[in-house]
């Protein structure tokens, strides 16, 4: 059966959406989406080495008639970017264990959850209303592994999590483990204190870090290994700056070893190791800067929550200071109250004017921080926020000239 050939202007068509795309979100836009980086320019070029077509298994076994202690031969160099990698999440996480394979952080929850719980098993975790992440719901993660989820009693995100709340919680559901993390994820967990109830009634505790990961390893949002979860998973690619992947750590050896052996043939089987040189390339070099990168980026956060409430766009949170983290998050109901305005309409209308944001609400200062704007530049990007948004005024102009004025990342 033959094929019909590419029409001829695909390729160069190709060509320029990639270039436009590069330029747009590259160099003419700031970037508040908080799940969302940049990566650093040698992390990137890792991404498209000759490593991005490449196999290594170096999984000890019989396969097929024959004794290996890797299925591929010419391995030796990706191997050992592996082992730096692990080496380098190790240290800067202070975890006994790590594995750096994940392919996101959905599939890192997945290398945790099928491996730990068995089917029928039950776990609390946060409701997508309520700020959770939608994958941890029933029709997701639970449906997909056979566990069964029920919801952890929170309010809502827009306020810390009362402990003795959630401990009376697992005094009556009586889960096999209990799923910390969110979406929507202002606030810190009383973690000790709901680790001590859980781990009374040998209740996992499994630590979510996809959106505050480059928070915990600059010291700044919370410790979650050292206040007692059991296990620290999450994606590579939020407010920590590394390619989209996922990493596991853990210091417990019992329960990594029932993770590591589940990855490969069950979860997936190549793990991209253009993408583990990238990430190892951002663990060191979030070795050399996290603490004051976190820092930066949660003072920003909770300046720009302020200067917006100030300018008379609703937000959550005011009450506890907006955020411990790299988001603020707008006020739905207050805003269509006020403004007559939905979260996807204003954000249509900052995209407008080169201010790239989420259509439910969430804004990051993570990016922008890579920047190098501080905590003191935003009244600036919060009055442009609020000309361009509520007060539909055109402000491309000044967010593009601003905008050149930040032509390479700092933190390197």
């Amino acid at each position: 059966m033959s094929t019909s050939p590419p029409p001829p202007e695909d390729e160069p068509r190709l060509r320029d959406l990639v270039a436009a795309h590069d330029r747009w979100r590259g160099e003419e836009t700031f970037n508040l989406l908080p799940s969302e980086n940049a990566l650093s320019p040698r992390a990137r070029g890792y991404l498209s080495s000759d490593l991005a077509g490449r196999y290594t298994l170096p999984v000890p076994t019989d396969f097929h008639g024959e004794t290996l202690d890797n299925s591929y031969a010419g391995t030796r160099y990706a191997d050992a970017i592996e082992q730096l990698a692990d080496a380098a999440a190790r240290r800067l996480f202070r975890a006994r264990r790590a594995t750096t394979r994940p392919l996101s952080g959905h599939i890192a929850a997945m290398s945790v959850l099928a491996p730990l719980l068995p089917r029928g098993a039950s776990y609390l975790a946060i409701p997508g209303p309520a700020g959770g992440y939608d994958g941890y719901g029933p029709g997701y993660l639970p449906a997909v592994l056979g566990h069964r989820v029920r919801p952890l009693p929170v309010a809502g995100a827009d306020a810390p999590v009362a402990a003795e709340v959630v401990r009376e919680e697992i005094r009556r559901e009586r889960p096999d483990a209990i799923v910390l993390g969110q979406s929507f994820f202002l606030f810190p967990y009383p973690l000790a204190e709901i680790a001590e109830e859980a781990h009374a009634r040998d209740i996992l505790v499994l630590y979510d870090a996809s959106h505050v990961l480059g928070l915990i390893a600059g010291g700044q949002f919370q410790d979650p290994l050292r206040e007692g979860a059991d296990v620290l998973f999450g994606s590579t690619h939020k407010s920590f700056p590394g390619p989209q992947g996922g990493l596991v750590l853990t210091d417990r050896d019992d329960l990594f070893e029932q993770i590591e052996p589940a990855l490969v043939w069950r979860i997936f089987d190549n793990a991209h190791w253009n993408r583990i040189a990238a990430l190892a390339q951002t663990l060191l070099e979030m070795e050399r800067f996290a603490p004051d990168y976190a820092r930066l980026t949660v003072a920003s956060a909770r300046a720009l929550g302020r200067a917006l409430s100030e300018g008379g766009l609703p937000m959550l949170g005011e009450p506890h200071g907006f955020t411990a983290s790299h988001q603020i998050h707008l006020d739905r109901e207050g805003l269509r109250a006020r403004h007559g305005l939905r979260p996807g309409l204003l954000a249509r209308r900052w995209e407008a004017n080169h201010l790239v944001t989420d259509l439910v609400g969430r804004l990051g200062t993570a990016e922008v921080t890579r920047l190098g704007l501080r905590p003191e530049e935003m009244p600036r990007l919060a009055d442009l926020l609020l000309r361009s948004g509520p007060g539909r005024e055109e402000v491309r102009g000044e967010v593009l000239a601003w905008r050149k004025e930040y032509p390479e990342l700092r933190f390197l």
